[in-house]
């Protein structure tokens, strides 16, 4: 039984994911939505000491990152961080150091999605 329960909670340990905020952008005051609220972006990169990755952005009104509108990001891109953002009242751009670009629009991330 020992033997079981230490099994599981060595899994547990190395699958267990950590999480570790890699970039972070708010939208200008010049920039206003339709729910009058402030904006945040981030880029959270999830990996577990098993060696998985996977980069996440996450938009919306609160600068933390367990509530908004969420975007998985190809671990290729988020490896190299994000270069820019510009933000409109259409939504926000993205941009890669490798030229990529990922729009959002604005819809997804106001009133609290």
């Amino acid at each position: 039984m020992g033997g079981v329960l230490l099994t599981v909670a060595l899994l547990t340990v190395l699958w267990w994911p950590q999480s570790e905020v890699t970039y972070r952008s708010s939208a200008p005051s010049s920039v206003a939505y339709a729910d009058e609220s402030p904006h945040f972006l981030t880029l959270v990169h999830e990996h577990n000491l098993s060696g998985r990755h996977s980069y996440k952005m996450v938009i919306g009104r609160y600068s933390g990152v367990s509530y908004g509108h969420w975007v998985d990001i190809d671990t290729t891109l988020g490896a190299k961080g994000i270069e820019s953002t510009a933000w409109t009242e259409a939504g926000v751009t993205v941009r890669f150091p490798t030229g990529h670009e990922v729009f959002v629009p604005a819809r997804f991330f106001m009133f609290g999605r």
